[in-house]
C-alpha cells in the first residue's frame, strides 16, 4: 500500500516481466495493473481489481481492510479478472458500476445479479467524508468505461484512458520523456481507432479541478496537463510533415526502390521513417503513425497480391484508423498481379488521397528512378498544402 493522498492509497502490481497484451501488443517494458483503495469516514471503496496472475499481490495489498463498494470501471479481465476472488474474500462488497458494464461482467466473469449496483453518468457516490462522481467515458476504449472523480481530493481515476503500459518503481511520473513515449504507443496501439471520441472525452472532463490523474496502467500524473495536453494533439486532426513507409523485400528489387524514395524524401526536406517488416515492432510503427501525414507502402508481388506480412501491416493501419491524409504504393512484381488493387481496398477506414503508385517489373530501371522523384515532389506539394 502506497499513499497518494490522505486514506487514498495505491494497491495494485507491477509487471515487470509480460512482454505480450491480448496475445497482440507487444510490451516492452511490461506493465502495471492499477488498483486504488479510497477510505471514507463511512465506507470504503475499492477502484478495479488486477489480471488474474496478479491477484494473490492485490489479496496481500488489502490485508483485512474492510471493502464496501468494489468500482468497475471496464470489464476487460486485466481490470476485471480478479473480482470473483475478491468477492470471495468480501461476500457484501458491491460491484458499482454501469449497466452496460454489469451486463458485460456477467457475461465474462458470471459474476450473480445481486452483487451490482448500477449507477448513472455523474451520479454520486458518498463513503461520508469523501464523494465519488462516476463519468461515462465510451470508447476509450470498450462501450462500456467510466470514470471515477474523487472530489475532496481532486483524483481523476481514468481507467485505460491517459494510461501507459509501463512498469517502474516510482509511483508518480518521474521522466516525462520516457513516460511520454510509452502514453504514445499506449495511446497508438489502442486508442487511436477512437480518436473523435476521446475529444469528446477531454471536453467531457476540461471544467474538472485535476490535481492527479491515475490511470489503470502505468505511473500517475501528478501534473496532469502533461498527458492531457498530448492527447490532445494526438487526437487532433493537425499532421506533421513525415511519410512512414512500412515495407518488405522478398529479392531486392523493392529495397533498391525504398532506399531510393527514401533519400528522395529527405533531400526535399521531409521527415521519413520507414519500417523493414521483417525486423519492426509493430508497437513502433503504431506510434509512427500517430503524427503522420502520408504512408507508403513497400511491397514485393507474391502470386498476385503483396506479401503477408504487408496484408498485416496494411490491416493494422485501416483498424488503428491514423489522420493520415495520404497514401501510396512502391513495388516490384514478377509477371503481373493486382498488388495495388488489393492495398488501396484494404484502407476503407482511413480518409486518404491515393498518389499514383509506382509499381515495376523487375528491377527498377532509370525511369521508375524518375516516378519515385514525381512521387517525392507530389508528397512534398500535398504536405505544403497542409501546413
Amino acid at each position: 500500500m502506497r499513499e497518494i493522498k490522505k486514506d487514498v492509497y495505491y494497491v495494485g502490481a507491477v509487471d515487470w516481466d509480460r512482454r505480450l497484451f491480448d496475445e497482440l501488443i507487444p510490451l516492452p517494458d511490461g506493465t502495471s495493473y492499477n488498483v486504488y483503495l479510497i477510505k471514507g469516514s463511512e465506507k470504503t471503496a475499492l477502484i478495479d481489481t488486477v489480471d488474474p496472475p496478479m491477484e494473490h499481490g492485490l489479496i496481500d495489498n488489502l490485508r483485512d481492510i474492510k471493502i464496501d463498494y468494489i468500482i468497475a470501471h471496464h470489464a476487460e479481465q486485466d481490470h476485471s479478472g480478479a473480482l470473483p476472488r475478491i468477492l470471495e474474500k468480501y461476500p457484501d462488497a458491491k460491484i458499482v458500476t454501469n449497466p452496460k458494464c454489469k451486463t458485460m461482467l456477467m457475461d465474462l466473469l458470471h459474476i450473480p445479479d445481486d452483487k451490482f449496483i448500477t449507477v448513472n453518468d455523474r451520479e454520486i457516490l458518498s463513503l461520508g467524508d469523501k464523494t465519488l462522481e462516476f463519468i461515462y467515458a465510451p470508447w476509450v476504449h470498450w462501450p462500456e468505461t467510466m470514470l471515477t472523480y474523487l472530489k475532496e481530493d481532486k483524483i481523476l481515476f481514468t481507467c485505460d484512458f491517459l494510461g501507459s503500459h509501463l512498469a517502474a518503481s516510482d509511483l508518480f511520473v518521474t521522466d516525462e520523456s520516457r513516460v511520454y513515449e510509452a502514453a504514445k504507443r499506449y495511446y497508438a496501439e489502442i486508442m487511436m481507432p477512437f480518436r473523435t471520441t476521446i475529444r469528446k472525452n477531454l471536453e467531457k472532463i476540461k471544467d474538472l479541478k485535476i490535481d492527479i490523474i491515475a490511470p489503470s496502467h502505468g505511473p500517475l500524473y501528478d501534473n496532469p496537463e502533461f498527458i492531457l495536453d498530448a492527447y490532445r494533439d494526438w487526437s487532433s486532426d493537425e499532421v506533421k510533415n513525415e511519410v512512414v513507409i512500412p515495407y518488405i523485400s522478398m529479392h531486392g528489387s523493392t529495397k533498391e526502390m525504398i532506399d531510393y524514395f527514401v533519400d528522395a524524401l529527405i533531400e526535399r526536406g521531409i521527415t521519413v521513417k520507414p519500417f523493414n517488416l521483417t525486423k519492426t515492432d509493430i508497437g513502433e510503427l503504431a506510434m509512427a503513425l500517430v503524427d503522420t501525414a502520408t504512408i507508403v507502402v513497400g511491397s514485393p508481388t507474391v502470386l498476385v497480391g503483396p506479401h503477408p506480412n504487408v496484408v498485416y501491416a496494411v490491416y493494422l493501419v485501416n483498424v488503428l484508423r491514423p489522420k493520415v491524409k495520404f497514401a501510396s504504393i512502391i513495388g516490384s512484381y514478377g509477371w503481373g498481379g493486382r498488388m495495388v488493387e488489393q492495398v488501396a481496398g484494404m484502407l476503407t477506414n482511413v480518409k486518404v488521397e491515393i498518389l499514383d503508385p509506382v509499381i515495376v517489373k523487375g528491377l527498377p530501371k532509370k525511369e521508375d528512378f524518375k516516378a519515385l522523384d514525381r512521387l517525392a515532389d507530389e508528397i512534398l506539394s500535398k504536405h505544403r498544402g497542409i501546413e
